[in-house]
């Protein structure tokens, strides 16, 4: 009886670096990141996205030690982290889009606990987060932010070495570009009814009898209702939109990212 053909030993280091690159994104980067998705269902897909890249990772693996598996283990991940929290901040600007017209809209006062993100979350801002995971798969977004980041794996190869002093800015700029589309997504929402809240407070001063302060709550909130039709309408354009940005992104992010070693390790 023949034997099991034995499998190459660094087929398998880089099955094991690519698997926790792709672990550790999995884990952040939305659709796949949801509570609603087991642990065990993103460990396999985690192997399936390292299956297709090993071959072509043979070469780039590090030397076959402890220490430095150690090391590329850690490095793998870290790199994982980064893509998948970058990901995550660029799709959570919906969601704090749909916060912030709760905050301004009155809706606030109705949050509850969202078991499946397992955060406070009111009306609109669940509303929009479901919307948006649902085009995101829907509309095959969530393939183009997997061409980003199997493109990870040529700009930045396991045997790359990782500059800690761009990940602190690399965040940085992700808060800041989370913080900007959550703005253009619900600037004009927020600047109706901060013009609605002048409005009101011009008619108390025009009729003092009436109760402007018990008068604000319906009509700030039949106006938002009225203007979030419009503006959900807009989703799936926004959703594209950050799908491709996405993409881009993995890979502009994890260029500075690759340290002086790059490319300079030996194959196991």
């Amino acid at each position: 009886m023949q034997g099991v053909p034995a499998v190459p030993l660094d087929l398998l280091v880089a099955v094991l670096l690519a698997s926790v690159r792709a672990a550790a994104f999995v884990m952040l980067a939305p659709p796949f990141a949801n509570k609603a998705v087991s642990g065990q269902v993103k460990a396999l897909l985690s192997v399936a996205m390292a299956l297709p890249v090993a071959l072509r990772l043979r070469d780039t693996v590090p030397a076959v030690e402890p220490g430095a598996l150690i090391t590329a283990v850690v490095q793998q991940a870290l790199v994982g982290v980064v893509m998948g929290a970058f990901v995550a901040l660029l799709f959570a600007a919906v969601q704090a889009a749909g916060d912030m017209l709760d905050l301004f809209g009155g809706f606030q006062l109705a949050s509850a606990y969202d078991p499946l993100m397992q955060t406070q979350t009111a009306i609109f801002g669940k509303l929009y987060a479901w919307t948006t995971t649902a085009l995101l798969v829907v509309t095959g977004g969530h393939l183009l932010i997997l061409q980003g980041f199997f493109r990870s794996y040529d700009v930045l190869p396991l045997d790359a070495g990782v500059d800690p002093g761009t990940i602190a800015r690399t965040f940085t700029d992700g808060v800041g570009q989370l913080v900007l589309s959550a703005l253009q997504i619900a600037a004009p929402l927020i600047a109706v009814l901060f013009i609605t809240d002048i409005g009101l407070g011009l008619l108390s001063r025009v009729a003092p009898a009436l109760n402007v302060f018990a008068m604000s709550f319906p009509v700030k909130i039949l106006i938002a209702l009225t203007l979030a039709g419009f503006t959900f309408s807009l989703l799936p354009g926004v959703v594209g939109d950050l799908a491709d940005t996405a993409r881009e992104t993995i890979v502009r992010m994890v260029t500075p990212l690759a340290g002086p070693d790059v490319g300079g390790g030996e194959g196991g």
